[in-house]
């Protein structure tokens, strides 16, 4: 691709960098959008898993050694989104459930204003959801095999974001399950996962899961939508391995479509499986091994709530929102 770090050839592009920082991950989205027509060229997408959240369910505070992994990949990314030549007017950084929950978050948000230059955002969950929704659907409007409404479904690392909506947000809610949180607070014992979990654990992971989709429910019409999209790593990998892919490919992932059974059969695999048995999955990342199985249970259960016969799934989510958000301010 040429042109300048602001403009395309034909000069109508912007030049932009977001940032997703979450519970279990932080990820860069470097990209040129038309604002006319919304369209988003990838330049440099890239994810490290950074579990700032480690312990914050149980503490209150963002761990010394969590926040020093966040702050080397945001150098790494401040060395990237210089080499594209982003200004900082057009660089937004989001922090999401973790940083929203920690006593001692002006710790982080200092740092990484030391690191990149703009300050992070701490948005809400309903913000949260908003963007997320634009992200995964912004695509899919006027798709015959998909219509609206939607039911867009973030499964993070500690939260997990509820979105209705067909033009826009019609609803959401964010509720407090991730997979994150949910292995955290049931299957760690003396600071050891329990590998596998036990039949009770994986029983209160799904009270868990299904208390926070009636809290969902007093807000969110979840019956009302058409298509569920479901985002994020959870949702990507359990699809990868029901796909069989040999390798972690995401222009296989994008927009395929899982069905209610093979979900729940790659969830009962996961959650039957060792640690060093989930780590041979060639899809898998490193730092998805601990938390897999909670984050495919959250999916499993929301299928099984709303009755969806499959989910679409989107390797675009909140991260091409907030992408699209530097564009226009």
């Amino acid at each position: 691709m040429t042109g300048t770090a602001n403009s395309t050839t034909a000069g109508t592009t912007v030049r932009v960098a977001a940032i997703d920082c979450g519970t279990n991950s932080i990820r860069l989205l470097v990209a040129d959008i038309d604002p006319a027509t919304g369209e988003l060229t990838d330049l440099d997408r890239r994810m490290t898993i950074v579990r700032l959240g480690q312990g914050v369910d149980r503490t209150g505070r963002l761990a010394p050694e969590a926040l020093e992994r966040t702050f080397a990949a945001c150098r790494e990314y401040a060395e990237v989104i210089r080499g594209h030549g982003v200004t900082p007017g057009r660089t937004r950084f989001i922090a999401t459930s973790a940083s929203r929950d920690a006593e001692n978050r002006d710790d982080f948000v200092r740092g990484v204003v030391d690191i990149l230059g703009v300050e992070p955002e701490v948005i809400t969950g309903d913000q949260e959801a908003a963007f997320s929704f634009t992200g995964a659907t912004r695509e899919l409007a006027g798709a015959e095999h998909l219509p609206g409404p939607y039911l867009v479904v973030d499964i993070g690392g500690g939260s997990t974001e509820f979105v209705v909506g067909e033009d826009g947000v019609r609803a959401a809610r964010s509720v407090d399950v991730g997979c994150v949180r949910l292995t955290e607070r049931h299957l760690l014992r003396d600071g050891t996962i329990t590998d596998p979990p036990s039949k009770a654990q994986i029983a209160a992971m799904r009270a868990d899961a299904e208390a926070a989709l009636d809290l969902v429910e007093e807000t969110v019409p979840l019956a009302g939508a058409r298509t569920l999209v479901g985002l994020a790593g959870s949702v990507t990998t359990v699809a990868a391995v029901a796909l069989g892919l040999s390798e972690y490919d995401p222009s296989a992932i994008h927009h395929s479509r899982i069905g209610a059974e093979e979900v729940a059969e790659v969830t009962a695999r996961l959650l039957a499986a060792t640690h060093d048995e989930r780590a041979a999955i060639p899809v898998m990342h490193p730092g998805r091994v601990d938390v897999i199985g909670a984050g495919a249970l959250v999916l499993q259960t929301v299928m099984e709530r709303t009755g969806a016969e499959e989910v679409v799934v989107s390797e675009h989510d909140i991260l091409d929102g907030i992408a699209h958000s530097c564009a226009t301010r």
